[in-house]
């Protein structure tokens, strides 16, 4: 079964398009998470059993993880057991942003889908289309490639003008050419962004794009969806990671996230 028709089936089971983005940071835990034995996993988990019926996939970033050395991967392969474990259905895509000649990208391949068991990793493009080739190697693993950060500083390089189009717009177009028809594809593009958004879906059709910048980075969330969507009112997951992790620091985190992460769903939903 490729990434795309998973993705579909939980869509449409949750009637949900959000992702959740597990950016557990220690420093920002509650009181009563941060000082356990296994802090970032406990705090995923009680995020996750809670918010588990009104999502569609969940993003953990390595980089939480990886600062914290080998702990913080425990942490990391724990709470993508636990989701494989207990809810199966629900997609987990590593957000790693890896990205780099053929050889190495095999040894993130085989990191994220193999010791991690995830659905999909972020990609950037920028050493050529060909190097990711070891990550559509993995059979119905998803691969999410960067084209245009949600971030303030995307435009300094992601916008340059070559040959009367931007570096983005070029991106997009390659990737179409070279696996448009591949539904393990898909492209992130910020939420931030809905203008851009809106053109980049006029070139990858009916492709799937993840959006972060919804919630702390405050994205247009109702110009994002109407922008985003495609011709089936989907191929599109709305991230937000901050907003709803860090909805409270007190002992009812879990339930804040959920009452965010309900409201994000129904507002997503009222534009679709």
């Amino acid at each position: 079964m490729s990434f795309q028709e998973k993705l579909q089936a939980i869509v449409k089971k949750n009637n949900s398009l959000v992702c959740v983005g597990l950016d557990s940071d220690i420093d920002k835990l509650p009181d009563n998470i941060k000082h356990r034995e296994s802090p970032q996993f406990e705090f995923n988990k009680a995020i996750i059993d809670t918010t588990h019926d009104l999502v569609c996939c969940y993003k953990p970033n390595t980089a939480f993880y990886e600062a914290y050395g080998n702990k913080g991967l425990e942490e990391l392969k724990k709470t993508c057991d636990y989701i494989r474990g207990i809810y199966p259905d629900i997609l987990i895509i590593i957000d790693a942003k890896r990205g780099d000649i053929g050889n190495t990208n095999n040894g993130y391949a085989k990191f994220v889908f193999d010791y991690l068991s995830a659905d999909a990793i972020t990609v950037i493009p920028f050493f050529g289309i060909e190097a990711l080739s070891p990550f559509f190697a993995h059979e119905g693993k998803g691969v999410i490639i960067g084209c245009h950060s949600s971030n303030p500083g995307s435009k300094e390089f992601q916008e340059l003008e070559i040959n009367g189009k931007p570096l983005y717009h070029i991106v997009a177009e390659e990737i179409m050419k070279q696996y448009g028809d591949n539904p393990n594809c898909m492209i992130f593009m910020g939420a931030t962004y809905p203008e851009e958004l809106g053109t980049i879906r006029t070139i990858v059709k009916d492709m799937t794009i993840l959006a972060p910048g919804i919630g702390a980075q405050e994205g247009a969330l109702e110009k994002a969806v109407k922008a985003g969507l495609n011709t089936q009112k989907e191929g599109l997951i709305i991230n937000s990671s901050r907003g709803i992790i860090y909805a409270s620091n007190g002992d009812d985190f879990a339930e804040k996230a959920r009452e965010t992460t309900e409201k994000l769903r129904g507002e997503i939903n009222k534009y679709r």
